[in-house]
């Protein structure tokens, strides 16, 4: 992995400590950003990770992961790309109470202290201290929700926006995900419906029977990627996120999220936006055609080979349609 590559580890607060001069250093390093938390005054850190060059001109790729209630090992990856191009370095971080940010496990299950807004707040945060005049904006499933609400507040210095199977309400997902847990063997559809009904979604078979749907819309990689099972393995490490935000699994959101919609907002998106998804996906195209009919300026492709995540699936295909919108579409 990447990380291990790494020859040093340096820890900054201030963007001035990470800028480069006109020419531009090379950084690709982690580092540790103070962030307030809305409404407490709690101070804890976002933990971030910059692959390649940052400078005073740079037009970084920000992404943003899933979730909510994992890490974001498994974007970095997106490198393929922006390590193209010198003045485009990647960025990517683990949103507050997730990875090696900061957790709160003793708020779990507190509706007012995990919200929406607590992670807008943190991603202006990093923007401002990283000092980034300019940049793109990647989001994946719960990410692209973030970076969908994100995009609507019209944020200055924000230049295109990658909506990456991120559906546009749970209303919408969770409608796509009875269509596809209708298809499923009888067996397995069998099981979760006993369990769910009994409330034994702790039980072997009900996890069994959810990894079976896993295989076939979340990840259809076997093995799954090492940097994909280190990012979910942080759900069971500190749920607080995860459950807080969404519920006990992707069948069952009671969460803050459980009436989460940015329908009625895709249409002050000013930017280009390209939207994407697999033709297994989790993230169906029921989920994500508000994005399609409300973003003004919005590109759509499917990847036919992929589930919920064609940068591993169809990576090199992936990694050419970011390529194009992003860096060849000017």
């Amino acid at each position: 992995m990447l990380s291990r590559l790494l020859s040093y580890t340096l820890q900054f607060t201030l963007a001035s400590s990470i800028l480069g001069d006109a020419l531009g250093t090379q950084i690709s390093t982690d580092g540790l950003l103070d962030f307030t938390y809305p409404s407490t005054g709690l101070v804890g850190q976002t933990w971030y990770k910059i692959i390649g060059t940052l400078h005073r001109h740079s037009r970084p790729l920000v992404a943003l992961h899933g979730g909510p209630g994992i890490n974001s090992a498994y974007l970095e990856i997106l490198s393929d790309v922006t390590n193209k191009y010198p003045s485009h370095p990647l960025i990517v971080y683990d949103q507050i109470g997730n990875g090696k940010s900061t957790h709160y496990p003793d708020t779990i299950g507190n509706t007012t202290f995990w919200t929406e807004d607590v992670f807008i707040a943190e991603l202006r945060n990093l923007v401002h201290k990283l000092g980034l005049k300019q940049y793109d904006l990647l989001g994946q499933s719960w990410g692209g929700m973030l970076a969908a609400r994100y995009a609507t507040l019209r944020p200055h210095g924000l230049r295109k926006l990658i909506i990456m199977s991120g559906p546009a309400s749970m209303k919408l997902y969770t409608e796509g995900l009875a269509v596809l847990r209708a298809q499923l063997p009888k067996k397995i559809r069998e099981a979760m419906d006993k369990h769910e009904a009994e409330g034994t979604t702790d039980s072997q078979e009900y996890l069994d029977a959810v990894d079976y749907f896993y295989s076939k819309h979340l990840i259809t990689l076997n093995p799954m990627p090492e940097a994909i099972a280190e990012a979910s393995g942080w759900i069971e490490k500190d749920p607080t996120v995860y459950f807080t935000m969404n519920g006990p699994n992707e069948f069952t959101v009671t969460g803050v999220l459980k009436n989460w919609s940015v329908i009625r907002e895709l249409h002050k998106i000013q930017v280009p936006t390209l939207v994407t998804n697999g033709a297994q996906d989790e993230v169906t195209d029921h989920a994500i055609a508000p994005h399609i009919s409300e973003i003004p300026n919005v590109k759509r492709v499917k990847f036919l080979n992929s589930s919920h995540m064609a940068h591993y699936e169809e990576r090199a295909a992936f990694m050419r349609t970011i390529e194009k919108f992003m860096y060849k579409n000017h």
